[in-house]
């Protein structure tokens, strides 16, 4: 598999995987679709009325959602977070250390929490920092079954439709929607009519939203 790091349009980083020719984020800007997608539909949603959050991504990738959410955790003392994030094919040192988030996020003291997210264990939950508990499954999201009604909010981020369609099936959904609790959200950026189709025949009521820049929709998915 070969991957680079790659700047997007907002000066943030991403990576390029010149095998499926995808990147991880949008090229018109990687902090700024994350912060839209993310966290301005997902996770500040959840947050109005919940302080003990559980995350689930898919996938890990640069690990710039994650600290994301480690940054609000810092910010916010009051604040319990269990995110577990899967990734397969994990990055490499050496393209971790070409990603820019912290300079970007003007948070520079927080670069080797950034790292630390990275370095912990596979397969454990980790205290990174302040209410943040982490654990990446390195497993194929086909292969991963949640626990029943475990989860708060769903990051799903995996590549496009186009370039890997089985991600985006209905039976994926469903097994997600059977892991998350009642009133529980799923956001991506994807809003490909048959992915909305999909969400709908799994359980979940689906909302159309303004994209992030450069992008015209995405969705969002309640149980």
């Amino acid at each position: 598999m070969e991957r680079k790091v790659a700047l997007t349009k907002d000066g943030s980083s991403t990576i390029h995987n010149s095998s499926l020719n995808q990147h991880y984020h949008s090229i018109h800007g990687a902090v700024q679709e994350s912060k839209h997608v993310f966290m301005k539909m997902g996770w500040e949603e959840v947050r109005k009325s919940e302080t003990t959050i559980s995350v689930l991504e898919m996938g890990f990738g640069t690990g710039l959602n994650a600290f994301l959410i480690l940054l609000e955790c810092i910010a916010d003392p009051s604040l319990t977070v269990q995110y577990t994030t899967l990734e397969a094919f994990p990055l490499e040192k050496e393209e971790i250390i070409g990603l820019n988030y912290a300079e970007q996020l003007k948070a520079n003291q927080q670069q080797e929490n950034f790292l630390k997210l990275h370095r912990v264990e596979w397969e454990i939950p980790v205290s990174v920092e302040n209410g943040f508990t982490l654990l990446k499954r390195n497993i194929k999201l086909e292969d991963f079954i949640p626990d029943t009604a475990a989860y708060d909010l769903v990051f799903y981020d995996a590549f496009a439709p186009d370039a890997q369609p089985e991600l985006w099936t209905e039976d994926i959904f469903k097994n997600l929607f059977d892991g998350m609790k009642p009133g529980g959200m799923l956001v991506t950026y994807c809003a490909k009519g048959q992915v909305r189709r999909n969400l709908i025949a799994a359980g979940f009521s689906v909302e159309r939203l303004q994209g992030p820049v450069g992008k015209r929709e995405m969705l969002r998915g309640r149980k």
